[in-house]
């Protein structure tokens, strides 16, 4: 696409990062990307920013050991937070940067995962997980680590999700 460019989580970042978001109503701290930056230092996790026209566009962050533990004990990568500003929906930016995430995977693994909330917030990214070909675990659904069965009381909210895989290779 032209105009965008991928690339690393630098330290300026995490400023421009977090007022574009506040400027949008959603709040994202500094400290947030302040501590992605740290995680990348240290190996722990890799942040692909998106720029487009020159512009901070979104992101998305690979947890090389992710805190689902299906996810941890099969060492499967996830992706872990992507975001595009709304000004930037569907313009193909999340696609690209899945595209590149899935592209560094690849480099060491077969598998990548995802997991994602159930309420109609995240309505876009089951659409575009489903369509790039990621399946759920078949675990079932899971709510602050605990996976949830027959007739358990839940409430709704983001800590709700279900979680995909796709293979790479």
């Amino acid at each position: 696409m032209e105009g965008l460019i991928i690339r690393e989580l630098l330290k300026e970042d995490c400023v421009v990062i977090s007022k574009a978001f506040a400027e949008q109503g959603w709040n994202k701290p500094i400290s947030q990307y302040e501590s992605y930056l740290s995680e990348q230092k240290e190996g722990f996790r890799k942040i692909l920013v998106a720029e487009y026209k020159g512009e901070f566009a979104g992101y998305l962050t690979i947890r090389w050991r992710s805190d689902y533990e299906p996810f941890f004990s099969a060492a499967i990568p996830e992706i872990v937070d992507l975001n595009v500003l709304i000004k930037f929906q569907k313009k193909g930016i999340a696609t690209a940067l899945l595209d590149e995430a899935e592209k560094i995977v690849s480099e060491q693994y077969d598998v990548i995962g995802i997991g994602f909330g159930l309420t109609s917030d995240y309505g876009a990214a089951q659409r575009i997980y489903v369509k790039r070909g990621y399946i759920p675990d078949g675990l079932g659904i899971s709510q602050n680590g605990k996976f949830l069965t027959y007739g358990d009381q839940i409430i709704v909210d983001d800590d709700l999700v279900l979680y995909l895989t796709k293979r790479l290779k």
